[in-house]
């Protein structure tokens, strides 16, 4: 079994800054693509970020320059820290992970319950 655990979403005013963190764990044997993804009230998800197992990173336009994705692999953990936060960044942001296990060596997408990220003033 492998779970993902997201945790420092909140509520911030505009302009603010959050780290969003994601934790695997379970039986383990390789996670390769990680990213973040966001939906909003009415909302289709959409893609945020992601980063490969080299930590090469891509983001959607429009938080390019504000929001940076990392990941520190002996923890199994990926971040998104975002900057400048803006009323539209407001969502319920999942983080998503690739992850071959011990027992299924194919990899497979494994999704966080989401933490809300609300930006209000």
């Amino acid at each position: 079994q492998v779970q993902l655990v997201e945790s420092g979403g909140g509520l911030v005013q505009p302009g603010g800054s959050l780290r969003l963190s994601c934790a695997a764990s379970g039986s383990i044997f390789s996670i390769y693509a990680m990213g973040w993804y966001r939906q909003a009230p009415g909302k289709q998800r959409e893609l945020v970020a992601t980063i490969t197992s080299s930590s090469t990173a891509n983001y959607v336009d429009s938080v390019k320059g504000r929001f940076t994705i990392s990941r520190e692999n002996a923890k199994n953990t990926v971040y998104l820290q975002m900057n400048d936060l803006k009323p539209e960044d407001t969502a319920v942001y999942y983080c998503c992970a690739e992850i071959a296990t011990m027992r299924h060596t194919v990899p497979y997408d494994y999704w966080g319950q989401g933490t809300q990220v609300t930006v209000s003033s």
